[in-house]
């Protein structure tokens, strides 16, 4: 197969997780007999210094060229401690996901049994967790009209039916695929936009009565992600909830560093790990790129590559296992964990994570 991929690095460390990305998507082009194309453009921080905007036009023609977008992250400490700034280099993401039509964010949530003791919450309640978080991505308080001075500020939280009922055609068609278990998350006892949302899902529920389908509000749902993650299968909701819901995942698979994401929608699909740029740690060598290079799997699959996409992830496991890993997840030398592991204790960087993963698909 011939890929033409957009591949936007970014800030911080995304140009450090990205090399990696490219380096599997290489190594399976390689070993599969694939062509993969890429092109390179700005986004975020490094936009806005090198053309003044964060998601420039140049940008959107390469995105809207290319097969696909592989994304690594954007933000920067200058621009988040000026709160007076109306550029921001999250402005660039924003704007791509809006000009793109990128509004189903599929974020894929689970475990490995190899870091149940990373996670701060119980490793019997979290064994066998698998589920997906569905978030819409374009609409709500994100892309609502905003005002601000010194004295009032709002975001007004708009949602339309056409915007609601193609997330969740998403989402009952995802539940459909795997347990047939659907969770509409919102919190209709006080927004106006949420009681719209349950009523869609209601209308929608009889085109779909191979699916339960219930309904929770965010705050209870905010709990039991965490004391019974195993309950879920599809949980979907709106722009806001999804960002923090999702991100409170990360406690079940012991690291953001873990969990890839695609968005799809109206143009070209986008491929990208769930956490930031952390700009502390840029140049350092730290830098998990294992989410990176996990939605790298997500891409493959997304045009049938399957088996591809089942041999990155085979290779990231086999990483996980022999103790392969970055500073945030490694096992000490000589903890109980570390013993039984081939590489138990070394000193992995993020390039030293990445080619591990390439030999191991080299040589598989």
């Amino acid at each position: 197969m011939k890929l033409r991929i957009a591949v936007l690095p970014g800030d911080g460390i995304g140009p450090e997780i990205m090399k990696q990305g490219v380096a599997v998507m290489d190594a399976i082009a390689k070993k599969c007999g694939h062509e993969f194309e890429y092109e390179e453009a700005l986004v975020g921080a490094c936009a806005i210094e090198a053309c003044g905007d964060a998601y420039p036009a140049a940008t959107h023609d390469v995105c809207m060229r290319a097969d696909a977008v592989l994304f690594a992250a954007v933000g920067d400490l200058r621009y988040d401690n000026d709160p007076t700034l109306k550029m921001r280099p999250e402005t660039g993401l924003l704007a791509m996901r809006k000009k793109l039509g990128l509004f189903a964010n599929i974020r894929p949530v689970a475990t490995f049994d190899c870091l149940l003791h990373k996670s701060p919450l119980k490793e019997e309640l979290l064994r066998g967790a698998d589920f997906v978080v569905i978030r819409e991505l374009t609409g709500g308080m994100y892309f609502g009209e905003k005002y601000q001075d010194n004295d009032k500020a709002f975001d007004t939280n708009v949602y339309t039916r056409p915007e609601i009922e193609r997330i969740l055609k998403v989402a009952f068609e995802m539940a459909m695929q795997r347990r047939k278990h659907l969770t509409v998350v919102d919190k209709a006892n006080v927004l106006a936009s949420s009681r719209l949302w349950r009523q869609v899902a209601k209308e929608m529920e009889p085109q779909y009565p191979e699916v339960t389908t219930d309904y929770m509000f965010i705050d209870n749902a905010s709990m039991r992600v965490l004391t019974e993650p195993r309950f879920f299968d599809v949980i979907v909701t709106e722009n806001t909830f999804g960002d923090i819901l999702t991100d409170e995942t990360s406690c079940i698979t012991g690291s953001m560093g873990l969990q890839p994401s695609s968005s799809l929608g109206e143009h070209t699909p986008l491929f990208e790990p769930v956490h930031g740029s952390w700009p502390q740690a840029a140049g350092q060598n730290i830098a998990n790129p294992l989410a990176q290079i996990l939605s790298a799997a997500m891409l493959l699959e997304h045009f049938g590559l399957n088996r591809e996409g089942a041999l990155v992830r085979e290779a990231v496991n086999a990483s996980l296992d022999a103790n392969v890993r970055t500073p945030e997840i490694l096992e000490p030398k000589g903890s109980s964990v570390a013993r039984n592991q081939v590489k138990g204790g070394a000193k992995y960087g993020t390039k030293e994570v990445g080619q591990w993963i390439v030999e191991y698909i080299n040589r598989s």
